[in-house]
């Protein structure tokens, strides 16, 4: 989609990876339409409803992983162009005669069909439930993107179309890859414009001659790299005016004197030369052989007068003359293929489409005026309904569904916190209890935070422990739930006989928050380091003293059998002083270890416990 011809490809080079806080308190446009596209057809076979699990699990973590503030854009009625276009490719995608292709009436659209129409509306009734801005565009969603973008309501596109750089976008974010140090794959018109030396109006010319999504075919027997070849002998000013001059005929005058090399003019009678001097066969320079073969050249370093040097292999003669006709070659060169350039684009009727180009440069692909604005507002997620609509559509337990929102609510609590500090407590039930360590992920720090149920109603249901009939119904429902790529779901642990729920916060949003736990876990992990170097030293002094005395505490390496065989003996040996000292401890071996394990519950046992 987007600009044909490997367009991307061309601008690959100039590309950019960001790391995890690129985004972050940053706005950006999501083309939605797109977004599900893509996704949909990945992983379609194997879950769900595909559009709205993928939209639920990404815009959670695009909000709480990367600290985005995402706004999502939808396609609107489609331009007549647009339609068209589309016929063709279906026609293509089938292999069906284009000679039937039918033409689509004058001002008319077709719009999409239903089922993927259907799509899109339940997956912005998800995202009105999340609480996330939702625009609709007049005709193309990347289009409202990049109007977005460059007049400075967002920061940056999430879209794969290339189009939105001929809408005037600036930054645009191609691909995310989560579990990467450095996940977001960035172009930004600045990189292409120094690298290419091709700005906006330049990238519309390429798009009118290669293709596009509103004209598939663009000029036959133009590809990418002849298309920015043509284009860069234009200034952005004249690009376009010149498209159109040649369209209707009114080529370059590029025979008999005047033509164009960039920004310059050149007179090819004046720079051609009139003739080529002779040269020696022998050596290569002006002159003849036999008036060479008496004494050398001036061009030869011989020093004595036995006649010239024979020239190498590959010999290129530097005079004057020799360097006039190899200009004068690759200017008849150069004319000639961009005379045969205009020609193929004289060929095209209708050329350039001036709605094509209209379309591009304008500013007026939304339905807010340019006074107000767009209204983006990011408001509190309605859990409960968000809650029931999840269950219906993909039929997941209500503890599943609270617990991955858990991440986004956290996110909201926390920015509360610094800005508004009115409510101390997460979802009305979760009161911030501690931090419990530094996480390093793909070389990005977080902090792992511990949420206490703060209700003490709630005690005794924590320390109840269901059967394990209820622990195989609960784990048999989560079975055809695969795990999201981007899903870092809160981990429910146990901690001093008491049920937590961890979650992996930003660093600095949690200082902002609570400066006083994060002064305190900072000085406890001080003390902590510093006791563990002092142990440290004490055990290596006293190990030096150990190891000349005791040869077994050395860290002798052992081979693997060796290994095994000696800890087998160990176990033995263990089990074996077990017995002799608490003989019946065997008998009652099985109710023990059923009541040590009990604690220990299934993972879809605890998640209930916590969150219903």
């Amino acid at each position: 989609m987007g600009v044909g011809g490997h367009f991307w490809d061309l601008l690959k080079p100039y590309s950019r990876t960001e790391g995890f806080d690129f985004l972050r308190n940053k706005r950006v446009a999501v083309d939605l339409s797109f977004w599900i596209v893509q996704h949909e057809t990945a992983i379609r076979a194997y879950t769900r409803n595909p559009h709205l699990r993928l939209t639920f699990f990404r815009t959670i973590n695009l909000f709480s992983k990367f600290g985005a503030l995402p706004v999502f854009v939808v396609d609107g009625t489609p331009s007549p162009l647009k339609s068209q276009a589309r016929i063709l490719r279906f026609f293509r995608a089938s292999g069906m005669d284009l000679s039937n292709l039918p033409v689509a009436e004058e001002g008319v659209s077709v719009e999409r069909n239903g089922a993927f129409t259907k799509c899109v509306q339940e997956c912005v009734e998800l995202l009105e439930l999340l609480g996330m801005p939702v625009l609709k565009a007049k005709g193309e969603a990347e289009a409202l993107c990049a109007q977005l973008n460059s007049e400075g309501h967002v920061d940056a596109c999430i879209t794969s179309d290339s189009d939105a750089f001929l809408f005037g976008a600036h930054c645009v974010i191609k691909h995310i890859r989560p579990n990467s140090k450095e996940p977001f794959e960035c172009y930004n018109v600045s990189d292409v414009e120094s690298g290419l030396g091709l700005k906006r109006k330049h990238l519309i010319a390429i798009s009118l001659l290669v293709g596009n999504d509103h004209d598939l075919k663009g000029v036959q027997g133009i590809g990418i790299d002849t298309a920015l070849r043509f284009v860069k002998s234009f200034s952005e000013d004249e690009i376009l005016t010149r498209l159109s001059e040649i369209g209707k005929g009114e080529t370059l005058q590029f025979q008999g004197g005047m033509r164009y090399i960039g920004d310059s003019l050149l007179n090819l009678d004046e720079n051609s030369p009139k003739k080529k001097c002779p040269h020696c066969s022998f050596c290569g320079h002006p002159g003849s052989k036999r008036a060479h073969l008496k004494l050398p050249c001036e061009y030869c370093s011989s020093s004595t007068s036995a006649g010239c040097v024979q020239k190498p292999m590959g010999f290129k003669c530097n005079c004057t003359s020799c360097d006039l006709d190899r200009r004068d070659k690759e200017q008849k060169k150069n004319e000639n293929w961009q005379i045969k350039v205009c020609q193929r684009i004289a060929m095209e009727p209708n050329f350039p489409n001036v709605e094509i180009v209209e379309m591009y440069l304008s500013n007026n692909h939304c339905y807010f005026s340019a006074d107000d604005g767009p209204n983006l507002t990011w408001e509190t997620p309605k859990t409960e309904m968000l809650v029931d609509y999840l269950s219906f559509h993909q039929q997941w337990e209500p503890s599943y569904i609270r617990q991955r929102m858990l991440l986004m609510l956290s996110t909201i609590f926390l920015r509360e916190m610094t800005s508004n500090p009115k409510n101390d407590l997460l979802y009305n039930q979760y009161e911030f209890d501690s931090i419990k360590r530094v996480k390093i992920r793909f070389g990005h720090q977080w902090f792992v935070v511990n949420w206490k149920k703060a209700a003490p109603a709630t005690e005794n249901t924590i320390c109840t422990v269901p059967s394990e009939e209820s622990d195989i119904q609960l784990d048999s429902s989560e079975l055809n739930e695969s795990t999201d790529p981007l899903d870092d779901a809160p981990q429910i642990c146990l901690d001093d006989g008491c049920w937590f729920l961890s979650t992996d916060e930003n660093m600095e949003l949690v200082e902002a928050a609570f400066p006083e736990k994060v002064h305190q876990f900072l000085k406890e992990k001080e003390l902590k380091e510093m006791n563990t170097r002092k142990k440290k030293s004490g055990l290596d002094c006293r190990g030096t003293s150990q190891n000349s005395e005791s040869p077994t505490t050395r860290g002798v390496q052992l081979s693997i059998t060796e290994f095994y065989r000696s800890s087998k003996v160990r176990c033995q040996e263990k089990a074996g002083g077990n017995l002799a000292e608490n003989p019946k401890s065997s008998i009652g071996s099985s109710k023990g270890k059923r009541k040590a394990s009990s604690p220990n519950l299934s993972k879809s046992a605890r998640r209930r416990l916590l969150f219903d």
